[in-house]
């Protein structure tokens, strides 16, 4: 029987290429994003291409009734989930000075709270089965911090302590939990910077280059592979060595 990867926000960017990337490997895919577009229905036609399933699972991670319903459609239809990918997140940059508070509890919404969401509903399904894999998609400034993401950093360390903690309740069930931390990374939000401000943020990076969505996703192919069986309780940074 196939396995199920559910991954969230996976309409565009680093999601999408986990999902591109899990379907070649046989995987069917619960494919949640938060509105239903032109490019998503394009993207599933993309995916079923590769002899796969795919179910569409609308909804919004920090609402946690979107998250039962969408959860409970993917057991409805597939029966199990296998790999759940905790991708789905947002920012909202601002120096803290002039962040808004709605600014900063919104992002937390999304990133940290939107996790837990997802993997509370999932979690009860793996815990029958005995196995699983959860891989939570933080950043290095979740480690390393940066000025004017006081929120998103936040949101993003949070994952990482998250990560650690369910990794020790889990482990007995068989249920790998691992973090990825991307550093720069071509997508929707770094096309929107100025060419300068790339330039600049590329000299620091010691491969002298931006990562792209498919270094993350090659990582997230390892940790729910069975190379990876003894691996629990990381964070595994895909920075080209920003933060070394």
């Amino acid at each position: 029987m196939s396995k199920v990867a559910l991954i969230t926000g996976a309409g565009r960017g680093i999601g999408k290429q986990i999902a591109l990337t899990l379907s070649k490997e046989g995987y069917n895919i619960v494919l949640n994003f938060r509105t239903l577009s032109d490019d998503i229905k394009k993207l599933k036609k993309e995916i079923e291409s590769n002899n796969v399933e795919v179910l569409l699972a609308e909804g919004d991670v920090s609402n946690f009734d979107d998250c039962k319903r969408f959860v409970d459609d993917a057991i409805a239809k597939f029966g199990k989930i296998d790999v759940l990918v905790n991708n789905a997140g947002i920012t909202k940059d601002m120096l803290i000075a002039r962040m808004k508070e709605e600014d900063f509890i919104h992002v937390l919404d999304v990133n940290l709270v939107g996790t837990f969401n997802v993997t509370k509903n999932v979690v009860t399904y793996m815990m029958k089965a005995r196995e699983g894999r959860i891989i939570n998609i933080s950043s290095v400034v979740g480690i390393s911090g940066n000025a004017g993401q006081a929120n998103y950093s936040a949101s993003k360390a949070g994952i990482i302590g998250f990560t650690k903690s369910l990794a020790k309740e889990l482990s007995s069930r068989n249920i790998l939990v691992n973090a990825i931390a991307p550093g720069f990374i071509e997508s929707d939000m770094t096309n929107v910077l100025k060419d300068e401000l790339k330039e600049e943020i590329t000299k620091n990076i010691p491969l002298k280059r931006v990562g792209k969505p498919e270094d993350v996703a090659n990582v997230v192919k390892f940790l729910v592979s069975s190379d990876s069986s003894y691996i629990t309780g990381q964070v595994i940074n895909v920075d080209g060595g920003m933060l070394m």
